[in-house]
């Protein structure tokens, strides 16, 4: 199976020597939320949406007057994107105050005590410490297990975490569930019922963050600075909410994530027998996603997924596809990668984000032609080596074959 092409010379940020370090762009945030205090945008009903028939340049701003040119304008662009998918697709993700987060390891299982008013819900994980190195270590935390093979890992020192999302939201399509309302979200934010289960995973994982950045290094052993998200299937789409959702996970690797996740909702819409808008399962969002936004309404939506992609910016995203599975809409990735790369580009940092798509290997098992890209990333971002990430775009079956001209203006 061909290999990927990296460019062989590291690309740094823009460049960075001729900067100061008050110039350059973080790589990472300390805060889930920097841009918290930005107002959102104005939410129009569902039925006073215009259409719009391709994919928004990510960079424009939801009133459509303009553009956010430079980076300290991307927070509150960001935090449009951010409104808007949580008041049209997913529910509130609430914000916790330290306050109210209460934290402790017991063994190597890191414990965390959320509270609101008189109601608690405890998070458990067990953090697997590599037998390399010292601490702190970087973190890869995987949502609901890890696909990807540990030989990635095996000669670094990285620590792995499982994020157990049920103790926060156990729908599960394999087995028996709860249902709206019923969750352990659900008695700590009764009024939040009709939010979808991404909302809510991507809160949990957000409060074990919270719960680490308490412990502080010398007792949890991490250093918080360096913590990755990875997940597959419908945990790839879980890992892509957490990592767009929260700026201290400096590295998001979604992987196969199929309709939902990085693939855009308009591309899926024009082609057959993939996940789509109409096509999902929703209990993974709101109701009124469907109601408001199914068939040609889906047109309708003010955003689309390539920015949720973008709001991972300016930290470090890896998009992995499989092909053989035409479920997985990799058609519409492959577009919505494209789409979303462009912030990154426009910022100078296009060495931070990439998208692999090749077949040839089962759901959710990582082929070796891709096993050099991973780990670049994960020693690049999560490690702070001097390896290249540069030009990781990757996808032989539709380069040159979908017209990305048609969704994505090369002008603004």
């Amino acid at each position: 199976m061909k290999k990927h092409a990296i460019i062989s010379a590291l690309v740094l940020v823009m460049p960075l020597m001729s900067l100061s370090a008050q110039e350059r762009i973080p790589y990472v945030y300390d805060v889930e939320n920097s841009g918290s205090a930005f107002p959102p945008p104005v939410m129009l009903p569902a039925d006073k949406l215009p259409v719009v028939s391709n994919l928004r340049n990510p960079l424009l701003w939801s009133d459509n007057s303009g553009y956010a040119d430079n980076f300290a304008d991307w927070e509150r662009r960001r935090n449009e994107i951010a409104a808007e998918i949580q008041h049209y697709e997913i529910g509130t993700k609430p914000s916790v105050s330290q306050n109210d987060i209460k934290s402790w390891m017991s063994g190597d299982t890191l414990f965390v005590e959320v509270k609101r008013g008189d109601k608690s819900i405890t998070l458990t994980s067990e953090i697997r410490y590599p037998k390399v190195g010292n601490p702190p270590y970087p973190l890869l935390i995987g949502t609901s297990g890890i696909s990807l093979p540990h030989q990635l890992w095996d000669d670094l020192p990285l620590a792995t975490m499982i994020y157990h999302e049920s103790q926060v939201n156990d729908y599960s399509q394999w087995r028996k569930h709860h249902d709206r309302g019923e969750y352990e979200f659900d008695r700590l934010y009764p009024e939040l019922i009709d939010n979808g289960a991404y909302s809510e995973w991507s809160w949990g994982i957000s409060r074990l963050i919270d719960g680490l950045q308490k412990l502080g290094t010398s007792t949890s052993k991490i250093d918080t600075r360096h913590i990755g998200v990875t997940g597959c299937s419908y945990a790839g789409k879980m890992a892509l909410f957490c990592g767009a959702f929260d700026e201290r996970i400096a590295l998001t690797i979604t992987q196969e994530p199929g309709g939902g996740g990085a693939a855009a909702w308009r591309v899926s819409n024009k082609i057959d027998s993939v996940e789509s808008l109409d096509r999902t399962d929703y209990h993974w969002f709101k109701e009124s996603l469907r109601d408001n936004f199914a068939q040609e309404k889906t047109f309708l939506l003010p955003y689309d997924h390539h920015e949720l992609c973008a709001m991972v910016c300016p930290r470090a995203l890896l998009m992995l596809g499989n092909t053989d599975y035409k479920w997985l809409a990799d058609e519409s990735a492959y577009v919505s990668m494209n789409a979303a790369s462009k912030v990154w580009q426009h910022y100078g940092i296009a060495d931070r984000v990439g998208y692999s798509i090749v077949g040839g290997h089962p759901h959710c098992m990582l082929p070796e032609s891709q096993y050099d890209i991973v780990k670049a990333f994960i020693k690049r971002f999560l490690f702070g080596e001097d390896v290249p990430t540069e030009g990781v775009a990757y996808a032989p079956d539709f380069e040159g074959k979908v017209p990305l001209s048609q969704w994505i203006s090369e002008s603004k």
